[in-house]
This record gives C-alpha cells, structure tokens and sequence, in this order.
C-alpha cells in the first residue's frame, strides 16, 4: 500500500488513475477522453484513514490499493416517454374586442374563459432516454422547452400537470427516492457571498454526506472535489459579490456544481450551466460534467449553443423547437440526419449552430417545423438507439445497490442491509443526518456568515444605542408628578414602538437566503425544522446584545423604579419584546418574496398594533368590534408589563396634595389658592387631604390606564409566547411556501 498526498503540482498520471481528482490537466483541453470508466469519489474514500487528530494528519492524504478502475459502469437508463406539459396563459384583450364578443362569451357560458384564456404546450409527446456514463444535452432556441423538458425529468413539475412517464429501470421514480439520488442545478449560482469555495463545499458536505462518514474523510471528499473541478487556486477565496471581489464566473459555476454533486448523486441535471460563460469556462464546466458522468452518474443538461470543443464532450443530444422533438440522438448522426431531410451540413460548420439557424428558418415558414418533426420520427424508427444486453434484467433496487456497494456516496444511506431492501426507496434514508446534526451545521455557517459581515449588527446596535441615548437625553431623570407620570408613559409607549420597529431589518435576512433555502431543501439537504431552530438560535445573542445596550443607555438615565431587580425585568422585556419582533418580522418574511413590500408590510402592521396597544386610547374606551386587535398587538403585552415594573410600587406617590391641580385648569392658580381649594374640597368629602397626602398612586394609573388584567411575569411570558408562535408560522409558510415545482 501506498501513501499518497495530493499535490496541486503532482500530476495524476503518476497515481495510475485518469486525471479525476486533479484539475483540468492538458490532455483534458485538449478533449481527449480517459480509457474507462472514472473511480468513484467513494471507492477512493473507502481508502482514507481516519484520522485522530485534524492538526496532525492532512485531510488530502489518500491511501488507496488497487482499485478497480477498468469496471464497467454502473448499469442505470433513465427513460421519459411521450411527456407532454401546458399551462394557461391570459389573453390580450382590446376594450373593443371585449364588448364584441360579450354575446359570444355569454352564450359560451362557464367555457366563456376560453375568451380570456388560452393553452400553450411547452412539451408536446417528448421521449428519450439518458444512460449513465453519458451526457444528455438538451439543445434548442430561447422558449423551445429547454428548462422545462429539465424541470419535468427533474420531478419540477406537479405530477397532475405533468403527462407521461418517467423511469429509471424500467421502474417509476417516486418522489422521495429521486431527492435522495438526484440533484439539480440552477440556472443562477446561489451561493453564500462571504464564504471561501471550501468553506461552502465543506457546508455542503456535513449536509449531504452520512454522519457515519467521519469528518476527516468529509474533507478528503471535499479536498478531492476541488481537485475535480480545478478549484485548488481559490479554494480560500470567498465567493464575493458586487461589493466583494471573490472568484470568477466560471469558478463560481463549477461550485454551484460542486455543492450539489458532493454526495455523488446517481442522477445530476443542470439548467445551462454554460450560460454566462466565456468559451474556456464553459469548456471546462462541461469537462468537469463528464467526468462526472464516467464515474457512474447519469448527466443530464440544457444548452443553448454549444461550442465545437465542447460538442465533443456530449454523447447524446436532443433538439427542442416549440415543445416538440426535431432531433435526438448522438452528435455524430447530426450531418446524416440532415442530410436525408435534405439540407446538406457544410463540413466547415458548426453542426449545432447550423442546426439552430435550420430549426429557426423552418419556424418562420407556413408549414413550420412539423416536416422536421415527422421526419425525426421516422428515423427514429429506422435508426432505433442500441440498447445494451448487460444492462437487461437489473431492477433498480440492485442497481443502486451495486451503485453504494461500488462507492457512490447517496446522500441517503440505506437503513438495512442491501441484500434484504424489499424496496429502493424505503430502503434510503429521507436525509442524510439527524435532526441535530443538521441544526448544528445551519448555525455554525449561520454565525459564520455574521461574523463575516459584521456592520450589519453594528449599524443596528449603533441605531439602539442612539434612540437610548436620545430618550435618555430628553426623558432625563423623571421626577414622581402627575407631569412626570404622563412623560413616563409617553416614554415607554415611544420605547416598546421601537424595539419593534428596529426589528425589520431582519426582513432581507431571509429574503436573501430564499432561493439558497428553496435550492438545499429541494433535495432533502436539511429538514425545514432544522432551518428555523437555527435560525432562532443564532438569532438570540444578537437580541441578548441589543437588549442589553438599550435597557443601560435608558433605564437610569430616566429615573425608572424598582433599582436592580426593576432594570433586570426592564431588560427581560425589552429582550422579550426583541424577540416577538424579530419573530414576527421573520414570520413575514417566509410570506413576503419582496423586500419594498414586506417593509411596506411590517411598518402599516406595527402602526395598528401601537395604536391598539392600549397607550393612544385605554382598553374600555376600544369599541367591542375594535377589541380584538387589542388582544392581538405585540406592543400591548410589553407595555404592560413595563407601566407594572414601574407603578406597582405602593411605597411610590405620583401626586401629593395641590398636585391633584396639575395638568388642569387649576394648575395655574397660586398656590394659596391650590390650598384654599384643597381645604375646600377636604370639607366636601369628608377627608382630610393635607399637602403630604398621597392623591394617586401607581396603582391608580394602572387602573386609570386599564392594566388589571395580567400581571407583569404574565405578561412577559405572553410576549415570549408570540414569539415562538411566529416561529412557528414561519415554519408553516416555508412548509407551505417553498415548493418549489411548476403547476
């Protein structure tokens, strides 16, 4: 046994194996194809030490025998017969048009919608078949069906809208086993800005890979695939974004690539890869395709004009016009085929671009392209595709059996013994990783990603700290007056307002990771629950922060009662009320896809919910139609709880003798006057009311203000409560809200 550790500058012929987990070597730019099949990324791992101590083994180390690389692929064919898909679009209607056929549509009755309504066939009787090994390209003109042709293999489009079938050996795919074998590839590169490519790699790995797998061989998995795909230079380099220099296009395509093929998935489809490329790029995603292929997986891509060194590299193509099939087959019959249509292609040409410029001139003639279609079909019949006799008789239970036996790391693995599956997809696991595992690698990235930007949470600490600073500064020291009653309660409605109104800028948060989201739960890379703990989780130090800041610039400064055990319920619910914000605004931001109309959304919501908070109008003055709001706003419950933290003192006296005057018009007698009233008013109740005797206490405006309810300690455990309540709909909304399928 040899040890080997991987090198950039060591060339891959040395290890006696085709250049899979090395970059893109010369012999690769030059097009040549390896003899056999590529070894698995599995059956290379399956020779990694695990290794004890991360610091003292290096994580690209291989140790491997001889392998078996001259055996023949696996034995997979995914086949698709006759599908066909439409959908509804409206109808430009003229206001004269309108009024013309209103006795027509009336007539028509409930079918009337035709009127307004028409159907376009996106895919009309499509049939082919993608055999492992191979690359199937998917060819053809903006609107030709390209994506949807993918979209419909790769289980993107309702079952019900859907017609036709798919099968991979002969066998229908179910919806569960498919997330588990396959994986899909946008169109736009998703990815996390501040993250290096083997950071988001190494991510992407704890996600798909079994938590059997030890972690030194995750990142031997890891390191070797940035070798696949020739990303060795910028593997510590961030992603970037416009206000980050990060990688290149084309590196950043063959990550997006990376993320979702390092579970080594049986079945990949991509949405034009190429698309955005340079010639060189995309010559060098596609070489990283095929290897991919040849190490046992069915490729399966959308193109838009592909290049003459990259038609090299494609086994199998189909011609979309309209919807419809004008051409499937390898690249070689290309200049056959149209020959015998009638349309000799010049040797000097490029055979895709001469077919495109074909299929477009026939579109604009009155017949179209139906002769093209008719005669695809009749040559399909003349010239039917080889079917291989090995691969005759092998279910698809034995064939993804000998796929795990062989090395392919399904992210799923089996939960019994391959020999005894009764069947392919009970026997995978719907996620690769328990519940924990996955909420533990969502925060880590989570706070990683904080970390990595961190103005964002300044700016918001620093807005905190300057509203506290501000109503320090105004609301200083509040002296025990019926004034300073009215100014405390100005200043607690101002400062609950305000921690929920610094709460929405939590709306891009999620906004911004939607798509990432929708691409990472599509095929089962994590559990939705998992998403939202984490999200909660690495929400909190954040509030704990803000809390902390604001109770401290505000709670002295203003003069509020209750000394020590008063600030620590202050700070409780003003982390509290963080907390039910930040929820709730998380909450809309699963329902809201815009950012203008979810702020537009978050400010109008938490408007009402000030006004009904009980600080504007008390809660027996709110109309009995009205009072259900009350009991729904986020800002009553805090608000309570403070005015009880402040005035549930007994000891405490906001109003002594000829003050029971202020805020009247009596307030501006003299004070000789204010005593011969008092005195006066002593004799008519029958009370002795001196001076030092307290008038109103914080018990009488609580009851003034109509806080009889609940207690403080309630209403603090009721704040919490909404916030775990909007946690809750947020997980519903992103349940409900991320399907992300075509109807």
């Amino acid at each position: 046994m040899a040890r080997i550790v991987s090198d950039p500058k060591f060339q891959s012929t040395q290890l006696g194996f085709p250049a899979t987990f090395s970059g893109l070597w010369p012999d690769d730019v030059a097009g040549q194809r390896s003899e056999g099949p590529s070894p698995t990324l599995g059956e290379l791992l399956k020779h990694v030490g695990d290794t004890r101590g991360d610091q003292e083994a290096d994580p690209r180390a291989l140790e491997f025998t001889d392998l078996s690389l001259n055996q023949r692929a696996l034995p997979f064919i995914l086949s698709f017969n006759n599908l066909s898909y439409s959908v509804k679009v409206r109808r430009k209607i003229t206001f004269s048009g309108l009024f013309s056929g209103k006795k027509d549509i009336e007539a028509a009755g409930p079918e009337g919608l035709n009127k307004f309504t028409e159907t376009k066939t996106l895919l009309n009787d499509i049939s082919g078949e993608a055999r492992d090994g191979e690359i199937l390209a998917v060819l053809g003109a903006s609107g030709s069906g390209k994506s949807t042709l993918i979209d419909a293999l790769a289980n993107r489009i309702a079952r019900g809208s859907l017609k036709g079938s798919i099968t991979l050996n002969g066998e229908r795919l179910e919806e569960r086993l498919l997330k588990v074998i396959s994986a899909y590839v946008m169109q736009d590169d998703l990815l996390f800005p501040m993250l290096t490519v083997e950071e988001t790699l190494m991510f992407s790995a704890e996600f798909r890979l079994p938590r059997t797998l030890s972690k030194s061989k995750k990142r031997a998995r890891v390191q070797a695939l940035i070798d696949q795909l020739g990303l060795r230079a910028a593997a510590k380099t961030i992603i970037g974004d416009e206000g980050h220099r990060g990688v290149s296009g084309g590196e950043r395509r063959r990550v997006s690539i990376g993320i979702d093929i390092v579970h080594d998935p049986i079945l990949l489809f991509l949405d034009e890869p190429t698309s955005g490329l340079d010639s060189t790029s995309a010559f060098m995603v596609v070489k990283v395709l095929q290897r991919i292929a040849q190490s046992g997986s069915i490729v399966i891509m959308s193109v838009h004009q592909p290049s003459y060194r990259i038609l090299g590299l494609l086994d199998r193509l189909i011609f979309l016009s309209r919807g419809q099939t004008v051409y499937s087959g390898p690249p070689l019959k290309l200049p056959d085929f149209f020959s015998e249509f009638g349309h000799a292609m010049p040797e000097s040409e490029n055979r895709t671009e001469f077919a495109l410029d074909l299929i477009r001139e026939l579109e604009g003639t009155p017949g179209g392209i139906k002769a093209l279609v008719e005669f695809n079909k009749q040559w399909q019949k003349a010239y039917p595709p080889q079917a291989s006799p090995t691969r005759q008789g092998l279910s698809l239970k034995d064939a993804i059996s000998a796929s795990i036996s062989r090395g392919k790391l399904v992210s799923g693995k089996p939960e019994t013994d391959s020999s005894s599956m009764s069947s392919s997809s009970s026997a995978m696991a719907t996620f690769a990783n328990p519940f924990w595992t996955e909420m533990w690698v969502l925060t880590r990235r989570s706070a990683l990603n904080i970390r990595r930007t961190p103005e964002l949470f300044l700016i918001r600490l620093g807005a905190v700290v300057v509203t506290g600073f501000i109503l320090a500064t105004i609301f200083w020291k509040l002296d025990h007056s019926p004034k300073g009653v009215q100014e405390r309660l100005g200043f607690f409605a101002f400062a609950m307002s305000t921690t929920f109104y610094t709460c929405a800028d939590a709306l891009p948060v999620f906004l911004q990771e939607r798509y990432i989201f929708m691409r990472e739960t599509a095929y089962n890379a994590y559990r939705r629950s998992s998403y939202v703990l984490s999200n909660s989780v690495v929400a909190v130090p954040a509030l704990v922060l803000l809390s902390g800041a604001f109770a401290a610039s505000t709670f002295w400064a203003v003069g509020l009662g209750g000394g020590t055990s008063g600030f620590f319920f202050f700070f409780l619910i003003i982390f509290a009320s963080f907390w039910a914000g930040s929820s709730f605004v998380t909450f809309l931001s699963g329902v809201v896809s815009h950012v203008m109309l979810g702020y537009t959304v978050v400010v109008a919501i938490l408007a009402y919910f000030l006004l009904f908070s009980g600080f504007f109008i008390n809660r027996d003055r709110i109309p009995a139609y009205w009072i259900w709001f009350h009991y729904l706003s986020l800002v009553k419950y805090p608000y309570e709880a403070v005015l009880q933290n402040e005035f549930n003192d007994p000891t405490i006296c906001f109003s002594r003798g000829t003050q029971v005057f202020d805020n009247t018009p009596l307030g501006a007698m003299t004070p000789a006057m204010k005593t011969m009233f008092l005195r006066l008013l002593s004799g008519s109740i029958g009370r002795n009311v001196t001076e030092s005797t307290c008038v109103t206490s914080g018990v009488d405006i609580l009851r003034e203000q109509g806080i009889t309810q609940l207690g403080k300690w309630e209403c603090l455990w009721v704040t919490i409560a909404w916030g775990f309540f909007f946690r809750i709909l947020f997980y519903f909304s992103l349940l409900l809200g991320s399907k992300n399928k075509r109807r």
